[in-house]
């Protein structure tokens, strides 16, 4: 009689889980049904976009809520608990290295905007007067670090193991020809530690929030062919909610795209 007691709870138990996991399916696409989306996105120039785009969907019927962080980590973790609907923040390397690293998977939908990475001084307005051994700061997040690097190379002041591209960390550094002392931080640090460095790689959003033009302040840009395309982003199984298609038609609308050429002037390039 235990066992066949045990039993009934068992399954009653599996029962309970899998109507949770179904209630929470239709709670997700419901969110996305509802006239209602609650977007994330990083402080600075995605937020001030978005703010653009919201206005759109707003004369569409679409209610934008827009949600800043200040770190490249919450918003992801933020959509995979349901705090979110959308985020808006990243490129793709980016996002398949927080699923990899998570074993997420959260699906990219839309491309957005290109943000070149730029190296910025306080000292030098050129990277060939940055003294040998001089500290240079870049992020220390795998995909951003790699990219840093990957721009340094395709200028020539380093060359990385072969095949590596975009994923290479310092330690693929084989030839170093100023023998730059890399000083790895948080991305959205390093705007305030650039007086203490050389030279520093910042992301545009951080760069532009800290006053930074990629077009005008800095001493190497990375160019126009980078695969770092930022991407809007949603959970799987959300990709054919009606209100993410009001959202992403009115993102990727000639309004948005005059507001991005007029206002950024080059330092942010559409992708759609």
């Amino acid at each position: 009689m235990k066992t066949k007691k045990f039993g009934y709870l068992f399954a009653s138990a599996v029962l309970a889980l899998t109507l949770a996991a179904c209630g929470n399916d239709e709670q997700s696409a419901d969110q996305l049904n509802d006239g209602v989306i609650k977007v994330g996105v990083t402080a600075g120039l995605h937020e001030e976009i978005t703010e653009v785009a919201a206005k759109i969907a707003e004369e569409n019927g679409l209610e934008v809520q827009i949600e800043v962080f200040s770190d490249y980590v919450l918003p992801n973790t933020a959509l995979v608990e349901g705090d979110l609907d959308v985020n808006n923040f990243q490129h793709g390397p980016f996002l398949d290295n927080f699923n990899a690293d998570r074993g997420e998977d959260l699906v990219a939908v839309a491309d957005t905007i290109l943000n070149p990475m730029g190296f910025y001084s306080e000292s030098y307005t050129s990277i060939d007067d940055v003294p040998e051994s001089s500290k240079m700061a870049i992020p220390n997040d795998p995909t951003n670090g790699g990219r840093a690097l990957a721009v340094l190379a395709e200028a020539g002041y380093i060359t990385l193991t072969d095949g590596v591209g975009i994923n290479g960390t310092i330690y693929d550094i084989v030839e170093n020809r100023k023998n730059f002392e890399f000083i790895e931080l948080e991305a959205a640090q390093i705007p305030t530690q650039l007086g203490e460095v050389a030279v520093a790689a910042i992301n545009t959003n951080f760069a532009m929030e800290a006053g930074l033009s990629p077009k005008e302040d800095s001493i190497l840009l990375e160019s126009a062919d980078s695969p770092y395309i930022n991407v809007i982003v949603v959970r799987p199984g959300d990709e054919d909610g009606e209100d993410l298609k009001k959202f992403i038609e009115a993102y990727q609308s000639d309004e948005v795209r005059q507001y991005i050429e007029k206002t950024y002037d080059g330092a942010v390039i559409p992708g759609f």
